[in-house]
C-alpha cells in the first residue's frame, strides 16, 4: 500500500515551466488549453481510482480516494491515509501513527496532484501527442532523468472539457497503474483553512518526522 501511495503521488505532477524544442507543439497546444482552463477554476475536487496491473497483466486490485485542489495547495485522502499541502510544506499521514513533513519543492515531491491536472510539464520531461482518436487526446510523457522510478506516463485529455480524466503509469518493472478521475467539481468552494495542517485531527500518539 505504501509503495502504491508513493507511486501515485509521484505520478501526479510535472511542473509548469519552460518548454524545450524537443517537445511536440501539438501536445503543447492541448496542455496549454488544459492549463488555462484549470487556472480559471475557483477550486477543484475530484474522486480517483487506482488500478494496479502487474507486468503479466494480473489485476492486483483497485484503490480509491479524493483530491481537493486550490492553487498550489491540496488535500489528498485514500482510506485512512491523508496528505495535506499548504503550498510550502507537505504533511503525509500514513493512516496509523506517523506524519512525515517535507518541503513542497523537494525533488522527491516534484510530481504533485495539482500539477498533473493543470496540464503543465517542466524541462524534466519530454512529451508528445500520440493519438487524438475519439473524444480524447492521448499525450505521452517520459522523464529525461532515467533515475526516475517510472518509464512513462500517458495522460488522456477530454476534448470537450479540456480536462485530464485518466493517466496510465508504467514503472521500471513494467507494472502499470491506471488512475481515473471521477465526479470532478471545477468550482468547489474550498476555504483556505481546509489546507492548513491541524495536529489535533490526528491520534494523540502520532509521531511527526521532519
Amino acid at each position: 500500500m505504501k509503495k502504491l501511495y508513493t507511486i501515485f503521488l509521484l505520478m501526479f505532477a510535472l511542473a509548469l515551466n519552460s518548454v524545450s524544442a524537443q517537445n511536440d507543439p501539438n501536445a503543447k497546444k492541448v496542455l496549454d488549453e488544459v492549463s488555462a482552463k484549470v487556472k480559471s477554476f475557483k477550486g477543484i475536487s475530484t474522486g480517483f481510482s487506482i488500478k494496479q496491473l502487474t507486468s503479466k497483466g494480473k489485476d492486483n486490485g483497485t484503490k480509491s480516494g479524493t483530491i481537493s485542489i486550490k492553487g498550489q495547495r491540496y488535500v489528498l485522502k485514500q482510506g485512512k491515509m491523508e496528505v495535506v499541502s499548504d503550498g510550502s510544506k507537505i504533511y503525509n499521514f500514513d493512516g496509523s501513527k506517523t506524519i512525515t513533513v517535507s518541503a513542497a519543492d523537494e525533488p522527491g515531491q516534484s510530481l504533485t496532484p495539482q500539477k498533473i491536472m493543470s496540464g503543465a510539464y517542466d524541462k524534466d520531461f519530454s512529451y508528445k501527442l500520440i493519438s487524438s482518436k475519439g473524444g480524447f487526446h492521448e499525450i505521452e510523457l517520459r522523464p529525461l532523468d532515467n533515475r526516475k522510478n517510472f518509464q512513462k506516463v500517458n495522460i488522456f485529455v477530454d476534448k470537450s472539457k479540456s480536462l485530464i480524466t485518466k493517466a496510465v503509469i508504467l514503472d521500471k518493472s513494467n507494472n502499470t497503474l491506471v488512475v481515473t478521475f471521477s465526479n470532478l467539481k471545477t468550482n468547489a468552494d474550498l476555504p483556505d483553512s481546509y489546507f492548513v495542517f491541524n495536529r489535533s485531527k490526528y491520534p494523540k500518539d502520532v509521531e511527526i518526522l521532519d
